[in-house]
């Protein structure tokens, strides 16, 4: 019986430490990415307004116009000079296959684009985990560059500037990272994060 209740204490504390290891584990998904390109053509975006059933235009409002893909789910900005700025594709393939949905539905207004877009990052947002609790009053305390109103917001702003990235941090350690320009800059902004979050818990 002994043996049984020693057992099973090995058991639990087995699954205790692989719950520990669970929670140390970051992780990091890309959520959005923020492209602009230029078609390097004007386009008329009244008549693109009133032929195309999945798009919104306001000009007294807004100059550009709101072109909405189901598949993949992203929407753009269109400007007169040709100018898009997209945004929802959580990769550059999809960001790829609603230059080229877009290029197709302007063939339905006798536009015909006849140059491949030259596609420029501006941002990148993307959420996940440092694996750990985080007491937001001592990181608003030790860290530099943190903004934390926690009556406004439950969250934390610490600006990381020499990985030029923006962090959202939650108690539970939920993470929200913007700025960054690659996938790869993602990473590492999260790998020094994690390094400064050390330093100070």
């Amino acid at each position: 019986m002994a043996k049984k209740i020693q057992s099973k204490g090995k058991v639990a504390k087995k699954i205790e430490g692989k719950a520990a290891k669970k929670k140390q584990n970051k992780e990091i998904t890309v959520v959005n990415i923020v492209v602009s390109t230029s078609l390097e053509h004007d386009i008329p975006l009244e008549k693109m307004a009133a032929t195309l059933s999945n798009t919104e235009y306001n000009p007294e409002q807004f100059p550009g116009l709101v072109i909405r893909i189901k598949d993949p789910k992203t929407s753009a900005l269109i400007f007169s000079s040709g100018k898009v700025v997209c945004t929802g594709a959580r990769n550059i393939e999809d960001v790829r296959l609603s230059l080229k949905k877009i290029i197709e539905s302007l063939k339905k207004i006798n536009i015909k684009i006849t140059v491949e877009p030259e596609i420029k990052i501006q941002n990148i947002v993307a959420s996940g985990t440092v694996g750990m609790d985080l007491n937001l009053n001592v990181l608003a305390m030790k860290l530099k560059n943190t903004e934390y109103e926690p009556e406004q917001f439950p969250g934390l702003v610490y600006k990381l500037a020499e990985a030029k990235a923006t962090f959202l941090l939650f108690s539970n350690g939920k993470i929200v990272c913007t700025g960054t320009k690659s996938e790869e800059s993602v990473h590492k902004a999260l790998d020094m994060l994690i390094v400064n979050l050390k330093k100070v818990l």
